[in-house]
């Protein structure tokens, strides 16, 4: 902790969990620098393509249980930004597969009975006696947590591993749960961990019958409607400098390995070297790719901090966004939709958007200063290390040719008057088989360092957003602020971040854990394992 100074904190990255930890941070009365590598991570300055027109990287929705979220938005005073809760579909070579309900404001029934009855016509060809061979992983969903022990032996066990030995029928998986994870965890179930994919399905779809409800942002981006006026509020009010378009080469610790001594900048564009010699804590706010660089270049921190280059050693997905500006509106039933079973998708998952419907008010914004002629669509690609290897023009065309006809002929007739690709390469975490162990952890071993993210374990601070997840990477960056300020690191500090937990599991699911618990711990005291535990 400094002496006779206010503390200065360097927050290295500015997605969520970055502009968490600031805010947290600097409403405490904390000095904080924000560094990214983006040219502008406020979000002032939209992005935009060649020719002017709006992108953003990834179109991401908003769940029912985003209560952080959602309070961030009031906060902010940022009005009536979101879409009404849509209904997604899932679209295959065959045609379409199956539509995700919207329950809104319907009577809520105990979960998952309000899923499976209100789903039953959802389904346009899963079998029945398909769809309810999922029963199994209801049970082993109630099993997760029955201690640290048995949740590391689900970790080192792989999804697809899982769903055989639980008897899940092959036309389940392969139509419906394998598309689902390529676009929710972005890899194919043998790629991922059992654990991470339980708690991803059970946050997002089984918690309650309301869970799956999602909404987008209806105009503009997430960076301008939310990230633009958090830092002109931050910046005005509590003097956050933020650095964009910087690296952060190293991190130098001081001798006796106990505190952070200087952080080491290189701007981009200028190349020019800047050293910041008064830091007292550093948040790491950066993906499994970031955190491999930044440790490669920081032998010292490397040393003191052991747990963070196993961290870095972690696997990263690659990820490809196409925007597609057409000729003609095309009209499709459903704004949100995924591709299922494709094989020229390689592989890898993919989504498609429809902005013209989402963005319904705001037609003329999609094209920037030209005349709004027709439909926008937003697609992306997960797993995609096969489609980044292909050109723009056989990405669109994959699109224009293969994909989107299915959901719609109209597709077919429909010129491409405007394009853009983009490639993000290690842009997104993977929560391989056994990775959890290896995750970062909120607070480092040197006292002065925490990290935040969607990847990161919390520990006793864990929150229920789960998975790849907005507010989970949120929460968690006002949870590394509130961690240094709660084990004053920082001096100065007046008070820490609230944080609004999701709604409480339902009575049939504690109950459910409870009597799990009571009936296999005894068991398993006399050497008796469940069948997917036995190699």
């Amino acid at each position: 902790m400094p002496d006779g100074r206010p503390s200065h904190v360097v927050v290295i990255g500015a997605g969520w969990a970055g502009w968490g930890a600031a805010k947290a941070l600097c409403e405490a009365g904390i000095r904080v620098t924000l560094i990214d590598g983006m040219s502008d991570p406020t979000g002032t300055q939209p992005i935009t393509t060649k020719s002017g027109k709006p992108f953003e990287a990834g179109t991401r929705g908003f769940w029912k249980d985003y209560p952080n979220i959602n309070a961030l938005t009031g906060e902010l005073g940022a009005g009536d930004i979101f879409t009404d809760f849509t209904t997604s579909a899932f679209w295959s070579p065959d045609g379409l597969e199956a539509t995700a309900p919207v329950f809104g404001e319907a009577p809520q029934w105990p979960s998952p009975l309000g899923q499976m009855v209100a789903t039953i016509t959802n389904f346009t060809r899963l079998p029945i006696q398909d769809r309810l061979s999922i029963a199994g992983l209801l049970y082993a969903m109630l099993d997760l947590y029955r201690s640290d022990k048995i949740f590391q032996q689900y970790d080192d066990l792989d999804a697809q591993s899982l769903f055989v030995k639980l008897g899940i029928s092959d036309r389940l998986i392969n139509e419906f749960l394998r598309p689902t994870l390529l676009v929710g965890l972005f890899k194919p179930p043998e790629e991922l961990s059992a654990a991470v994919t339980m708690e991803l399905l059970y946050y997002y779809a089984l918690a309650h019958q309301d869970s799956f409800d999602v909404c987008w942002i209806k105009s503009k981006s997430i960076a301008e409607h939310l990230f633009a006026p958090l830092s002109r509020r931050l910046i005005s009010r509590h003097h956050l400098q933020v650095l964009g378009g910087t690296l952060v080469r190293r991190v130098n610790v001081s001798s006796d390995s106990q505190r952070v001594s200087s952080v080491e900048l290189q701007n981009m564009a200028t190349k020019t070297v800047q050293v910041i010699d008064d830091v007292d804590a550093v948040v790491l706010a950066v993906g499994a790719k970031g955190l491999k660089s930044l440790m490669a270049q920081s032998p010292e921190l490397s040393k003191a901090a052991p747990e963070l280059v196993s961290a870095a050693s972690l696997g990263s997905i690659d990820v490809v966004s196409a925007r597609l500006w057409l000729d003609r509106y095309v009209p499709i039933a459903y704004p949100a939709n995924v591709f299922s079973r494709f094989e020229s998708l390689k592989g890898s998952g993919g989504t498609f958007f429809m902005l013209d419907q989402l963005h319904m008010d705001a037609q003329q914004a999609l094209w920037g200063d030209g005349q709004p002629q027709g439909s926008v669509i937003a697609s992306d690609f997960y797993n995609a290390s096969a489609i980044a290897a292909m050109s723009d023009q056989e990405i669109i065309d994959l699109l224009t040719r293969d994909l989107l006809p299915i959901a719609h002929p109209e597709f077919t007739n429909a010129k491409v008057v405007d394009s853009e690709v983009r490639r993000y390469p290690g842009s997104v975490s993977l929560f391989s088989p056994g990775s959890f162990r290896k995750r970062p952890p909120l607070e480092s071993s040197l006292q002065s360092i925490v990290c935040a993210g969607d990847w990161v374990r919390m520990g006793d601070k864990e929150h229920g957003a789960k998975g790849l997840c907005q507010e989970r990477a949120y929460v968690c960056g006002l949870e590394a602020g509130n961690s240094l300020i709660r084990r004053k690191i920082v001096n100065g500090a007046d008070h820490s971040h609230s944080i609004l937990p999701i709604r409480a599991d339902e009575p049939q699911v504690v109950l459910g854990r409870a009597l799990n618990k009571l009936v296999m711990d005894p068991i398993e005291a006399l050497g008796v394992k469940l069948p997917w535990f036995n190699s």
